[in-house]
């Protein structure tokens, strides 16, 4: 008996210990994610000639502080809230757009067992292997052709790009909701639009909300496609605007680049921090498999 309590002692002591090096391990991968946004804020604090190869990593102290001078510079010479604006109507619309007809296809593609379906859902599915270099020409010219080369219409390329995934989470959920609850709102006279919307939609919402924060990290942070798409002499989103702090002979204003780095940065961590308990709970939803 002393023996066994003994060998249960050893065992506990040595599970606190991989419990405490895993929790150091997982701590540290934490800094180095971190400490890049982190480089990031001091220097946007910095002075202009302040900013080096040899005082990147130096906290903003003494002269070198300038407070809020880069923001304001980077907000108001640059034109960054006219960007901000391009960027914020892309983003909410594509996201709106992709997560209203994918959640539709995949219901479609769930409930409706024909040929028509399972190839949708595989074109879905093979279109998230496609790179986008194979397509980019051509895409440049359909959209200059379809007039889809403005901030407003843009959404509906986004959401030829973001359906693969989209349907993807969305069909691996659906096939573990019972039809039985469809087939109750049926009886009590909904149609099929009411079934979606008051039935199938809030059941969605978990696999909902973390595709959402995938496609908005996307579409926010991208830069290639509104630069193919996009008339630059019009409308220049957050990634194009920043560029354009790059002067002549190779000369980089980095004190205001790293101000609207980080006021582009704030919103996504923002919106990460506030739905990041699903992400988890729909990424592992739409895994099911039915």
């Amino acid at each position: 008996m002393a023996k066994k309590v003994y060998h249960d002692g050893a065992v506990s002591g040595a599970k606190r210990i991989v419990d405490a090096a895993l929790i150091l391990l997982l701590v540290a991968l934490c800094l180095v994610w971190v400490y890049p946004v982190f480089l990031i804020l001091i220097n946007s604090l910095k002075l202009e000639t302040a900013i080096s190869t040899t005082t990147v990593f130096e906290l903003p102290l003494g002269e070198k502080f300038v407070g809020l001078s880069n923001y304001i510079y980077g907000v108001t010479q640059m034109n960054f809230l006219s960007s901000f604006s391009y960027s914020l109507i892309i983003t909410v619309t594509s996201v709106l757009l992709i997560i209203l007809c994918c959640s539709m296809c995949a219901w479609y593609i769930t409930r409706v067992n024909t040929l028509a379906s399972k190839l949708m859902y595989l074109l879905c599915a093979f279109s998230m292997v496609v790179p986008f270099q194979m397509v980019m020409f051509t895409l440049s010219k359909t959209a200059d052709t379809l007039q889809l080369n403005t901030p407003f219409n843009i959404c509906i390329i986004y959401l030829g790009f973001g359906a693969g995934l989209a349907v993807f989470m969305f069909t691996g959920f659906m096939k573990s909701v019972p039809l039985a609850i469809e087939e109750a709102a049926m009886i009590d006279g909904c149609n099929p639009l009411q079934i979606f919307f008051k039935v199938v939609f809030p059941i969605l919402k978990p696999t909902a909300i973390s595709t959402a924060i995938l496609e908005t990290m996307w579409v926010w942070n991208d830069y290639l496609l509104p630069t193919l798409v996009l008339d630059i002499k019009k409308y220049r989103t957050i990634p194009m605007a920043i560029q354009y702090f790059r002067g002549s002979y190779g000369s980089v204003q980095m004190g205001p680049m790293m101000a609207c780095i980080m006021i582009t940065v704030i919103p996504i961590i923002i919106m990460y921090l506030a739905c990041q308990k699903y992400i988890i709970e729909g990424v592992v939803a739409g895994a099911v498999k039915g």
